[in-house]
C-alpha cells in the first residue's frame, strides 16, 4: 500500500505539473495581430486556427486529384464520391498548361480538357477545391507543365521576363477557376499562384518579391478573389503574410517525410518523422491555419523501377497512422493528401522520369478501385477529425516528448488542448519501433487526474502505430471524459447519440462517459462496466466480433476492431454544405455498415435511399439514422428489412457476380503496315522540316553545326525522326552519336537501309553517346542517316532559374568519319503539325512522330482494308518498327464497374537474353501505353471506361518497334479485368473519340 501511495502522489504531481503547462502553454493567441490586406470577398476568411466558410469553421482534409489524368469527365463524380466517402471535403488540383496551351497563344480548354464537368462534379459531391494552374505545376509532368514552345524563348523561367509567355495562359485559366469560385456558387475557395518557389540557382534573384507579386496580379487581374495559399517545397516561410511583397493570404508547405524509395518498401529511415513543423509555424506564420498543401499520400517511380505495388507498401496505412497523426500533433487544418487518386500519364504527358502510370500507390488505384487498406485508414483519421469541432481550435500545448502522459520512456506524447478538451497524440519514441509496448495514460479531466486505465493493467501501443486519446470530449452535451479506444464519428439524432470506438488488434481499451446512467451490453460481451464518481467506465478487450453497449436509453456505443471499422461510412444528407456544420444540430449526418463503398444518401419520407458498390453479398445497417426511418433502399431497390432490439434497420445487398466474356486478343485478326519508311531506298522526305538553325535560344549552346533539337522546330513529344543527307566519300568507317530523350529513353540508326545500331536504353541515363561501325560506302554516292529516338517527355523546372526544363530532345552532337559535320544535311519530323498539331480532341501530346501516328492511323477507322494479316505476337524480324490494329466489340453487363487493363507477358529470367523492344498503345485514338519490354517495371496498363466503349466496338493500335537487329516480338498480350463491382454510380459516357480522316499533306 505505501508504494501505491507514492506512485499515486508522483502521478498527481506530474500531472499538476501538467495541467499547468496546458492552461499556460501553446501560442499567445491574444497577442497575435492577424495580418491585414484589402479583403475582396467575405465568404472565405481565416484566422490563426482554420478558415471559415460563410463564417463557419471549416476543416480543408483535402485530397489531389488530377483531371487531366483521367480524361474521362463523366467518371470525375466517381472519384468525387470516392474522395467525399472518405471524409474529406476538399479537392486539390493542378491543370496543365502544356495540354492547354501547345500552340503559343492557342488557349483551349474542350472536351476532356474543360474545367466546367469538373466543377460540376465536385459541387454535386459536395466537395471544396483549391486550384493550383501553376503555370509550373511539377507534378511529374512534362515539363512541370510547361509548353514546349518554351524552349524557344530566352526568359530565364520562373523570373520576371518569363511572365511575358504566361499571361496568355494565366488570363484564361483564371477566367475559369473565377467563375468556379465560390463567390460565384461554385467550389473553388482558395487559390495556389506559384508552386513549390522554394530553391534557386546561383546568380538569380530569390526569393524575387516583385516576380511573385506579378504572378499574383496575374490571377486578381483574372477575376481570382479567393485567398491565395502558397506551397513552399519544405517550411521556409516564403511570402507568408508580414514578409512583404508578394506575400500570400495563408502560408503552406508541403513534406515527403519518407522520400521515394519504393524498392525498400519496410524500412522507415531514422529521422524521418517531421518533429519541428509546429515550432517553425509558430515563427513563420503564427497568424494563419496551419496549412500542409502537399503531404506524402504515396510515391512516383522511375523506369525501370520497382513498380507501384511497393510504393503502395511503403506508404501504406502504417504510415498513415503515424505520418498523419503526427501532423494532427500540429493542429493541421489545412491538410491535402498527394496523390488520393494518381490516375494515368496518358498521351505523353508525363515527364521523363516516369512511366504511363501515375498510380503513385494512393489510396485510390489507378483503375479507380478503393481496396488499398490504406483507404480505410484515411476514412478513419478523416472522420474523426471531422467530427471533433473542438479540434479546430486546438493548441499544441508542447512539443512530443518522451515519456510524458505515459508511463515510458518507449513513448512519446503531444498533447493539444481546446477549451476543455484534450487530444493525446501517441507514437513510439522511436517512431519506426515495430515493438508493441504497454503504457499507461496519466492525463487531467474535468474530474480530475486520471490513471488509464482504471479497470485492467495497461494500453498497448502496437509497432508503426499512432493513436489519439480524447479527454472531456463533448457529444453534443453528452461528455466524453476519456477514451483510450480511437473514435471514429459521432452522430446525435435528436436525444440519441452513436458513438464508433475501435482499437487495434490485441489491444485492451476503455473509455469513460460523465454520467449517472447505466450500461447494459445489447450485442457481444466481455465489457467490464464500473460506476464510479458520477462516471461511467467501460474496459474491453479488443475482439473480431464487435460489442453494442446501451448507456442509459440515448447513447449507443459501438467497440469495433479497427478491421471491421473500415466497414462503417459517415454520409451527409443532400443540400448541406460539403463539411460537416458542427453548430446546426438539422446537419445530421448519417452512420451506414455497407462494405466497400457509399456514395450518397438520401431521405424521402420514411426510406433510406443509399447509392454504393458492393463487391460481395453485403449487410447495410443503418446504425446512426434519424429515428422516422423504417425503410432501407440500395440504388433504387427496396431491401427487406429487419430492426434490432436497438432500433437499428438492416439488410441484405445480394451481389450477383455477372458473366464477363472478354476477347482473347492474340486470336483476333491484326493488321500490320511498316511504320517506318523512312529507311526505304526510295523514301522522299521534302516535306519534312530543313533542320538548318545555325543558333537557337536554348541554354544549351549548340555543338553541331545547326540545330538538332527537336523542340527549336516545334516538335515536343514522343518520337522525333532525324535524316542527315550527305554525300560518300568512301573514307567512312564510324559514325559517332550522342543522342538525348530523357532517363529510359532509346534510338535506332540506319545508313541508307543498312541497320548500324541501337541504343536501348536503361532507366537512369537521360543521354548515350555511341560509336557505330559503318559498312564500306563507294565514293560520290547520295547517302542519308536516318535516325529513329524516343523522347520521354520534358525535364521538370523545380529549381528557379536552372532552365533545365529547356533541357532538349535530339541530337547534341555527331560526327561521321570523312566528312566535316557541315557537309550534312539535316531535317526533321515529330508529330504532324508540331505545335499546330492536329488532333485537337486529344491534345498536343497525344501523338508523337512515328510515321503511322503522322497519318493518322492510330484513330479509329484507318484506311486498313488492304493491310497484311499479321499479330504483335508475331512480330518483326529484324530491327524497325511496325504498326497493328484490330477491332473487337464489348458488351459488359450494366450496373457494373468493371476495371480493364492490358497486359504485356514478360517473363524473362535471369540468364536469359531480353528483347529490346518498345510499344506504344492506344485505344480508341488515346495513347494509354508506353511499353519499354528491356526496362518496365509496367506490365498493366489501365484504361477506364469510356476510353473502351463498354458497349460497342473498340479500335486498338499498337506499335511494336524492335531495337535489336535480329527483330523482336510481343511475347503476349491481353484484355483482363479486376475485381467486378456492382455499382450505384450509373452509365459513363464515351469521351469523345472522332475517327480517321485523311491528313492532307501527311507524309
Amino acid at each position: 500500500m505505501a508504494l501505491q501511495k507514492v506512485l499515486l502522489l508522483f502521478i498527481s504531481s506530474l500531472l499538476a505539473l501538467q495541467i499547468a503547462a496546458l492552461a499556460t502553454g501553446g501560442r499567445p493567441r491574444q497577442l497575435i495581430k492577424p495580418y491585414k490586406r484589402q479583403a475582396l470577398q467575405d465568404i472565405v476568411t481565416w484566422d490563426e486556427y482554420s478558415i471559415f466558410v460563410r463564417g463557419k469553421r471549416v476543416l480543408f482534409f483535402s485530397g489531389e486529384f488530377h483531371p487531366f489524368r483521367l480524361p474521362v469527365p463523366s467518371l470525375w463524380l466517381d472519384i468525387f464520391q470516392k474522395i467525399k466517402a472518405l471524409g474529406y471535403s476538399g479537392v486539390s488540383f493542378y491543370s496543365d498548361w502544356a495540354l492547354l496551351e501547345g500552340q503559343e497563344g492557342n488557349f483551349t480548354a474542350e472536351g476532356v480538357f474543360a474545367f466546367e464537368p469538373f466543377f460540376q462534379a465536385a459541387s454535386e459531391a459536395g466537395i471544396y477545391l483549391l486550384a493550383r494552374p501553376g503555370p509550373y505545376i511539377n507534378a511529374e509532368a512534362s515539363g512541370g507543365g510547361f509548353p514546349g514552345w518554351l524552349q524557344r524563348t530566352k526568359a530565364v523561367l520562373r523570373t520576371p521576363a518569363y511572365l511575358n509567355y504566361t499571361n496568355n495562359y494565366v488570363s484564361h485559366i483564371g477566367a475559369i477557376i473565377a467563375k468556379a469560385q465560390i463567390t460565384n456558387g461554385g467550389p473553388v475557395i482558395l487559390l495556389q499562384p506559384e508552386n513549390e518557389y522554394s530553391k534557386a540557382t546561383n546568380g538569380v534573384l530569390f526569393p524575387n518579391h516583385e516576380y511573385f507579386a506579378a504572378v499574383e496580379e496575374q490571377y486578381r487581374q483574372a477575376g481570382i478573389v479567393v485567398p491565395f495559399i502558397s506551397n513552399d517545397a519544405s517550411p521556409n516561410g516564403y511570402f507568408a503574410p508580414g514578409n512583404g511583397t508578394g506575400a500570400v493570404d495563408i502560408y503552406g508547405h508541403d513534406s515527403y517525410p519518407l522520400g521515394f524509395d519504393c524498392a525498400n518498401p519496410t524500412v522507415w529511415p531514422q529521422g524521418a518523422l517531421p518533429l519541428n513543423f509546429q515550432t517553425l509555424h509558430e515563427e513563420q506564420s503564427p497568424t494563419t491555419p496551419y496549412s500542409i498543401v502537399e503531404f506524402q499520400g504515396g510515391s512516383f517511380d522511375p523506369w525501370g523501377g520497382t513498380g507501384f505495388a511497393k510504393c503502395a507498401q511503403l506508404l501504406n496505412e502504417q504510415f498513415e497512422r503515424v505520418f498523419y497523426k503526427n501532423d494532427f500533433s500540429f493542429a493541421v487544418t489545412v491538410f491535402n493528401i498527394y496523390m488520393t487518386f494518381g490516375g494515368t500519364n496518358w498521351g505523353n504527358l508525363g515527364y521523363a522520369g516516369g512511366y504511363t502510370s501515375y498510380d503513385y500507390g494512393a489510396a485510390i488505384a489507378e483503375n479507380r478501385t478503393i481496396s488499398r487498406e490504406k483507404y480505410s485508414e484515411a476514412k478513419l483519421e478523416a472522420n474523426f477529425l471531422m467530427a471533433s469541432p473542438a479540434y479546430l481550435t486546438a493548441v499544441p500545448t508542447m512539443n512530443a516528448t518522451n515519456g510524458s502522459f505515459v508511463n515510458t520512456d518507449l513513448i512519446a506524447t503531444t498533447p493539444l488542448k481546446s477549451n476543455l478538451t484534450g487530444f493525446y497524440v501517441v507514437r513510439h519514441a522511436y517512431y519506426n519501433s515495430t515493438a508493441s509496448t504497454n503504457y499507461r495514460l496519466n492525463v487531467a479531466t474535468s474530474q480530475g487526474s486520471v490513471s488509464i486505465p482504471q479497470l485492467s493493467s495497461t494500453l498497448t501501443l502496437n509497432g508503426r502505430d499512432s493513436k489519439i486519446h480524447v479527454t472531456d470530449y463533448d457529444m453534443n452535451g453528452t461528455n466524453l471524459l476519456y477514451s483510450s479506444a480511437e473514435i471514429f464519428t459521432w452522430q446525435s439524432y435528436g436525444s440519441k447519440i452513436v458513438l464508433i470506438l475501435y482499437g487495434g488488434a490485441n489491444e485492451t481499451h476503455e473509455a469513460a462517459f460523465t454520467t449517472s446512467s447505466n450500461a447494459s451490453i445489447v450485442e457481444g460481451g466481455g465489457v467490464e462496466t464500473q460506476s464510479s464518481s458520477g462516471s461511467l467506465i467501460l474496459n474491453w478487450a479488443v475482439t473480431p466480433a464487435r460489442k453494442v453497449v446501451l448507456i442509459g436509453q440515448d447513447l449507443l456505443v459501438y467497440l469495433l476492431d479497427r478491421n471491421e471499422a473500415y466497414n462503417y461510412w459517415v454520409l451527409n444528407l443532400p443540400n448541406e454544405a460539403p463539411v460537416y456544420n458542427f453548430t446546426d444540430s438539422s446537419n445530421t449526418a448519417l452512420i451506414i455498415k455497407a462494405g466497400y463503398l457509399l456514395r450518397t444518401a438520401t431521405i424521402v419520407g420514411q426510406t433510406l435511399s443509399l447509392t454504393g458498390d458492393v463487391n460481395e453479398t453485403t449487410l447495410i445497417e443503418a446504425v446512426g439514422a434519424p429515428s422516422s426511418v423504417s425503410a432501407l433502399s440500395f440504388n433504387g431497390q427496396v431491401l427487406p428489412s429487419t430492426q434490432t432490439s436497438y432500433g437499428v434497420f438492416t439488410a441484405n445487398v445480394t451481389y450477383n457476380c455477372p458473366g464477363i466474356t472478354l476477347p482473347n486478343l492474340t486470336s483476333l485478326t491484326w493488321k500490320v503496315i511498316d511504320s517506318l519508311p523512312e529507311i526505304q531506298p526510295l523514301y522522299d522526305d521534302s516535306a519534312w522540316t530543313n533542320a538548318d538553325h545555325t543558333s537557337t535560344e536554348n541554354p544549351r549552346n549548340l555543338t553541331t553545326p545547326t540545330s538538332l533539337y527537336g523542340s527549336d522546330y516545334g516538335y515536343d513529344v514522343g518520337n522525333l525522326l532525324f535524316r542527315g543527307h550527305f554525300t560518300t566519300t568512301g573514307t567512312e568507317d564510324q559514325l559517332t552519336l550522342r543522342v538525348i530523350g530523357g532517363t529510359g529513353f532509346g534510338y535506332s540508326v540506319w545508313l541508307n537501309s543498312t541497320f548500324l545500331g541501337s541504343w536501348p536504353g536503361i532507366g537512369i541515363d537521360e543521354d548515350y553517346n555511341q560509336t557505330l561501325s559503318v559498312p564500306k560506302l563507294p565514293a560520290s554516292q547520295p547517302a542519308v542517316i536516318t535516325l529513329l529516338q524516343d523522347n520521354m517527355g520534358l525535364d521538370e523546372e523545380n529549381l528557379v532559374g536552372s532552365n533545365t526544363m529547356k533541357t532538349p530532345r535530339g541530337i547534341l552532337s555527331y560526327s561521321l568519319s570523312g566528312h566535316a559535320g557541315t557537309d550534312i544535311s539535316w531535317k526533321i519530323t515529330g508529330n504532324f503539325g508540331g505545335e499546330n498539331y492536329i488532333d485537337k480532341t486529344r491534345g498536343p501530346l497525344n501523338e508523337g512522330g512515328l510515321y503511322a501516328e503522322r497519318q493518322g492511323y492510330h484513330l479509329p477507322d484507318p484506311p486498313s482494308s488492304d493491310w497484311a494479316a499479321s499479330k504483335p505476337t508475331d512480330g518483326i524480324s529484324s530491327a524497325g518498327v511496325y504498326f497493328y490494329t484490330i477491332t473487337f466489340d464489348l458488351d459488359l453487363p450494366a450496373g457494373y464497374d468493371i476495371p480493364l487493363s492490358f497486359e504485356f507477358t514478360n517473363s524473362t529470367t535471369d540468364g536469359t537474353a531480353v528483347p529490346n523492344y518498345r510499344s506504344q498503345l492506344y485505344v480508341n485514338g488515346y495513347q494509354f501505353g508506353k511499353y519499354v519490354n528491356n526496362i518496365g517495371p509496367q506490365t498493366t496498363f489501365p484504361v477506364p471506361e469510356g476510353i473502351l466503349n463498354y458497349h460497342g466496338v473498340n479500335y486498338i493500335a499498337l506499335s511494336l518497334w524492335s531495337l535489336d537487329a535480329g527483330g523482336a516480338k510481343v511475347e503476349d498480350l491481353q484484355l483482363i479485368s479486376d475485381t467486378v463491382i456492382q455499382s450505384g454510380f450509373g452509365p459513363v459516357e464515351l469521351s469523345p473519340m472522332p475517327a480517321y480522316t485523311p491528313r492532307p499533306g501527311a507524309y
